[in-house]
Parts: C-alpha cells; structure tokens; sequence
C-alpha cells in the first residue's frame, strides 16, 4: 500500500495538481502580460489578508526577494510561463511585485548615418 503523501504525486509525470488548478482556469493575468525577460522584484510589502495565495504564490513572493525574470521563474518552478504569468499577475494587482521590463519600446530610434555607413563599407569589403 501507498503511503498517503505518495497520491498526489506519479513519479513519472510530476505532481498531479494541473496548471488550470493553479490559476483557477485562467490563462492571462489581468492587465499587461509579462515579457520572458521582464524582471521582477518583491516590493516588501506583507501580502496580510489582502491575497488568499496558494502555496505557489508564496513560493514565488518569496524567490522575488532578489530581482529574477519570468523565464527564471517558471524554469526554477518547474512550471508552465504561462502558469508563472498569471500568478505574478495576481501578486502585482495587489501591490507584492513591481516588474520592470526588460525590453524598452523603440521611440523612433535610428542608428546614426556613420554607423550605416560602416557597416555598408564592411558589406562591400566581403
């Protein structure tokens, strides 16, 4: 007979909790999504009774002592982006993590006429 921890896990497909579970369903946090890069950082805030988290939550909150991205996350979890976005959603609608992205939105930037010009001279050179 099986001990009774030994239910919730198959040795060979992990633990037996899904993903759906994890995020009552959903597949998108509220609000901006999350870059794979995107850094995120706990603000020190006590989540108190504002946030009924599960047990993933407060794994995450604590990992998010020291800045560490999305993909970080989710591989350090063993589990799906996706799954890792939707919580870090929930933890930053109440004010837990601030994500600073990676990734900064191109405001007309264009690289200067020398530059072009090299790398036009390099391109003949082969």
């Amino acid at each position: 007979m099986n001990p009774p921890g030994d239910r919730w896990l198959d040795r060979e497909a992990g633990p037996v909790v899904r993903p759906y579970a994890m995020t009552r369903g959903r597949t998108r946090p509220r609000g901006e999504t999350f870059d794979l890069i995107a850094v995120v950082t706990a603000t020190g805030e006590q989540p108190g009774d504002r946030l009924r988290y599960s047990p993933e939550h407060a794994r995450l909150l604590r990992r998010c002592t020291r800045p560490v991205s999305v993909v970080d996350l989710a591989a350090d979890f063993g589990l799906p982006v996706g799954v890792v976005r939707v919580l870090l959603g929930d933890l930053r609608d109440q004010g837990l993590v601030t994500v600073v992205s990676a990734i900064e939105p191109a405001v007309d930037r264009r690289p200067e006429t020398g530059v072009l010009r090299e790398v036009l001279n390099g391109l003949r050179a082969l």
